[in-house]
């Protein structure tokens, strides 16, 4: 070391841009687990797959795989599914969410008795759910179907009709979907200042116009969250359609994941897997797109 270097100036200066720099090296250090992690098991089996989808087994062959893909029956089936089930589920939960959230907030009695009921369908696997819901939907012994019959209704084939199959399948992602978005937009309403809702019902709003042109704009923020977050979840179902129905009956319940895992385990097309991945994962980051223009503050801060 030369004296310039060893001068104490200079040995004070780098001791000043340690001390600054300090803090960011320990938080990489924190991070660079997770981070590698990430890398790993997030971005790159992204990019892998990204890349298979412009190849087949031996060679590169461009967009061939997307165009055979949009030519197959099965795609074109599993998009229209999709797409239906997106309309039925997603407003079904937004709704049930919000009126629960609402029921919660609004002095519903023993809130913490109906919040422990509420958070329960969470805590259970969706595996789990899905085959508690196979039996209980069974036709010939099934609750749900005891149920009917004891109160003179007939019995239903649910998950073995082609016309009730996507319903059911709606009914088990709302039984877990509807107490988990619920959280948010609980968290919501107690966000929003009890200044304004004195100074509504001080001006003789009532609870319904309150609602409505108070606390529902108010809610914006978490309603955008919660109905861009569902809509993707809701487009990556699996689980239930892959224990209960495996895309039937007559392709009745063929949503775009199936239709990935089809192509991959089933009919061994990883290409065409690949293909159909990219995307979903497209629209998947339109959607997201669509979540940060909706989330993003207005003019007046809200």
């Amino acid at each position: 070391m030369t004296a310039l270097e060893s001068s104490p100036g200079v040995v004070e200066r780098r001791s000043r841009r340690w001390g600054r720099s300090r803090p960011a090296v320990t938080a990489a250090l924190f991070l660079a687990p997770a981070a590698i992690l990430l890398v790993l098991f997030r971005i790159a089996p992204v990019g892998v797959v990204i890349w298979n989808s412009f190849r087949n087994d031996v060679e590169w062959v461009g967009f061939e795989n997307f165009s055979f893909l949009l030519g197959t029956d099965s795609f074109r089936e599993s998009i229209t599914t999709t797409l239906v089930f997106s309309a039925i589920v997603n407003p079904l939960q937004i709704f049930l969410a919000l009126a629960i959230a609402l029921m919660l907030v609004d002095g519903a009695r023993r809130p913490g008795v109906w919040q422990s009921l509420n958070l329960l369908p969470i805590a259970v696997p969706l595996a789990v759910s899905a085959l508690v819901w196979g039996v209980a939907l069974r036709p010939t012994d099934g609750l749900v179907n005891a149920v009917l019959e004891a109160v003179g209704l007939p019995g239903q084939p649910w998950l073995t009709s082609p016309d009730q199959a996507l319903w059911s399948i709606v009914i088990i992602a709302s039984w877990v979907g509807v107490g988990y978005w619920s959280l948010f937009l609980v968290a919501g309403l107690h966000d929003i200042p009890k200044s304004v809702l004195e100074a509504a019902a001080v001006d003789g709003a009532g609870y319904w116009r309150t609602l409505v042109k108070i606390r529902l704009p108010l809610l914006r923020r978490p309603l955008a969250f919660v109905l861009v977050a569902d809509t993707v979840a809701n487009l990556l179902l699996f689980a239930p359609v892959q224990i209960l129905t495996r895309g039937g009956p007559e392709g009745s319940t063929n949503l775009i994941m199936w239709d990935v895992y089809r192509n991959a385990f089933v009919l061994g097309d990883s290409a065409a897997a690949a293909a159909e991945t990219v995307m979903l994962l497209g629209v998947v980051m339109l959607i997201v797109v669509l979540q940060f223009r909706l989330l993003k503050p207005r003019e007046d801060g809200t």
